[in-house]
Formats: structure tokens, sequence, C-alpha cells
């Protein structure tokens, strides 16, 4: 890629500002454009700001020097120039559509306003914004109810119990962040959270919000039963923002699809992050998404010889601070007939750590309280190669110096 080419990198996340700062390394200069009027920051950790362990500061991104505040309103692909809000334009010759995922929101009965807002207490968690607007609002005694149960609602629940909140944890699922973890792990998930105060209800379906005044009083379950709430947090997982790509005109599936050079149906526009999918995957997690920044910064200023191929992505939840909590799960955490299934677990401790080995190659573990193992066994995993003969896998689990 030329000096002078136009690198327009849309959305301020955590794989935007990887790209630019990347690209900056490499001798390529980018305009990135982002909607918040925050500095940019790490998303992973919106949690413990919520739970007053950091500051916002803490968990802000290095500033890249060329940052436009503005929406993007439209992507003019034959004259190759994004509109923001505020009438200005940007041409580029290379676009990069970094524009992550938006929440989910449910569709339950006095969730909006008549104009169409969300009413007071009742607040999504995906921004700096929400959370600060959920710092602000929350008291000790505030009854709180947190709709979902996956790694977002874990972390929001957990976070509102130790601002002094009385947490209610509504899951529609069997049980808890059961997209990520098993049986096992999940009861102690479950325990922890209900160790600091929370009450939780799985195979629950939240149907009514119910209002007065335009704040929320309570929400209705399916079956009836209503619990009282000042707070209202939906934590029901997230979609990808393809809005502009999709009136663009590019291919869109669950999120804009890329090829391994991250291309998208038009050869001058790229996509990285929650908003791209590759290969039939949309990730929605930091590692793919920094992962493909990287990529596109080789490919775009190195000789265009990078390819992104996938990543195998692990989970990994720590909670700091009171109630200390780790966990990390990857691969398939549940067997399948025939697979070699390695489990050790300490109910003293709380810690508990499983593998499954499929055809001599570990196909996925997950591991709760002490993870000292874990780098072993995810370099294990991630390199899919055979085991070797002499037992290693109970050394990979006992031995807390493999990390």
């Amino acid at each position: 890629m030329t000096s002078n080419t136009r690198v327009v990198v849309i959305g301020a996340g955590l794989a935007g500002v990887r790209l630019a700062r990347r690209l900056g390394e490499l001798g390529t200069s980018v305009t990135l454009v982002g909607d918040e009027e925050h500095r940019p920051y790490n998303r992973v950790l919106l949690a413990e700001v919520l739970a007053g362990r950091y500051s916002p500061d803490v968990i802000a991104l290095p500033e890249p020097a060329q940052l436009t505040r503005g929406r993007v309103t439209g992507i003019d692909r034959e004259m190759r120039a994004v509109h923001l809000a505020d009438g200005a334009e940007i041409a580029y010759d290379t676009l990069v559509l970094a524009t992550g995922s938006n929440p989910v929101l449910p569709p339950l009965r006095g969730l909006f306003t008549p104009d169409h807002v969300l009413p007071e207490g009742v607040h999504a968690f995906r921004t700096m914004d929400d959370c600060l607007g959920l710092s602000k609002a929350v008291r000790p005694g505030a009854r709180a109810v947190v709709i979902g149960g996956g790694l977002l609602g874990v972390s929001a629940a957990r976070a509102l119990a130790l601002r002094g909140a009385q947490v209610v944890l509504a899951q529609q699922g069997e049980r808890l962040m059961e997209r990520q973890l098993d049986p096992s792990a999940s009861k102690l998930v479950q325990r922890h959270l209900k160790d600091l105060g929370v009450e939780i209800h799985t195979e629950c379906r939240v149907r009514d919000v119910r209002c007065v005044g335009g704040a929320v009083r309570s929400v209705e379950m399916s079956d009836g039963y209503a619990l009282d709430a000042d707070l209202v947090v939906l934590a029901c997982g997230v979609h990808p923002r393809v809005g502009l790509a999709q009136t663009a005109g590019l291919d869109v599936r669950k999120g804009i699809v890329v090829d391994d050079e991250l291309r998208t149906s038009d050869p001058h526009i790229r996509a990285i992050g929650d908003c791209a999918q590759h290969d039939g995957t949309v990730y929605g997690l930091a590692a793919p998404a920094l992962e493909q920044a990287d990529v596109l910064a080789e490919s775009l200023a190195g000789d265009g010889t990078a390819r992104y191929t996938g990543t195998r992505a692990l989970t990994r939840l720590t909670l700091a601070g009171e109630g200390f909590f780790d966990l990390a799960a990857f691969g398939e955490t549940e067997a399948r007939p025939g697979d070699d299934v390695v489990q050790l677990t300490d109910a003293t401790r709380g810690t508990y750590r499983k593998v499954v080995v499929r055809d001599d190659r570990l196909v996925g573990g997950v591991l709760v309280g002490e993870l000292g193992t874990v780098g072993a066994l995810a370099r294990a995993w991630e390199g899919a190669e055979p085991l070797p003969d002499d037992g290693p896998l109970l050394h990979l689990l006992t031995n807390d110096g493999g990390s």
C-alpha cells in the first residue's frame, strides 16, 4: 500500500483502535471515526467500572492521533466517501468497518415508552454511557433485576451485588453461561453469585416490564410471578451492527461477510471485529477482533500476503475483589460418545477442571478457580497436535506452573 493511501476506519472500539495503532506503527496513517463521546475504552472491563473497582480512565485505550468523533450516516461506494450526521464527508481508498455490535433488546411488553426510549431505571449494558448511567442509579438496597444469564449478565449481576443492590438474575435457559460452560462449572458460578446474595431464577422467562410515571416498578415472569424492581438490566446478548453495510449493499448474513483478507463483497471495504462474519462465524469476542486487526494491518501496510484463518477463542472471566472468582472455557466442553474426559473437582476450594479428548487430541476444557494450568491446556488445544502417550493430561491439569 502506498503511503498516501487514505484508510478510514469506522468504529473506535477494541478492533478499530488496535488496527489504527498497528497501521501507525507500520507507517500508514488512518482516520478513525467513533460515535461515542468518551475516549476509546476496553468494553470487556465495563463490569469492573460498574463494580466500582476501576474508574473509566483505567480502562481507556491509547487514543489515536486522527480520531474523528461523529456518527456515520452512509457510505457512497461509487465516490468512495463516508457521510457523517453533521454533514461532513470523508474520502477513502480503503474503508474498514469495525462497527461492533448492539445489545439485543428482548420483545417485552412495556419495554419502551411511547416515544420509543427505555423507561427510567431500565438499562442496556453495552456502552460506557450505559455503565455510567447504571452506576449513577444503583444504591445500596436497590432492587435490581438482571435479564440474561450469559457472560454479560453474570458480570453485571455480580457488579451490582458488590455495590449493595438486592439482585435477582433471570435466565431463560437451564443454567448460567450455558454457551460456554458445562453443568458442573455452571453450578460453581451460581454458587459464587449466591454467596454474594444474588437470587437466581433459571428456566424463567420475563414477559412484561411494569412502569409507573415512566419509571420501572416491577417485571412480570411468564408464570405471572412479579418481581419488584428499581433497576432492570438487559443482558440478553448482542447482534452485529450491520446497518451501514446493508444500506450500502454489501453482502450481509449474520454479520458482514468477509474472506481471508477480511475483504467484504466490495474490494475497497474490509470488516473486522464483532460486525464481521468469517467462514460462517461471527465471534463477538475480544481475542478474534484483535487478531483480525493485526492481520488486516499487515495486509494493508505490508505486502498483502497476510491471511486470517479463524481464531480458536478462549472465554475467560475474572471477577476480582471480594469473593475472587476466575474461570476459563475453550473448545467443546461437553463430551461426545467415545470421548475421553479427565475431571478434577475440589469442592472445599471451589475449583473444577475438566478436559475433553477425542482421537488423542484435546478438543476442549473448562476450569474454575485456580487457573495456573490454563496456558498449557490452551496451547495444547490451539496446536491440535496428538497428545503424547505418556499420560500428560493429568500433568497438564495439575501442574500449576504450566501457564
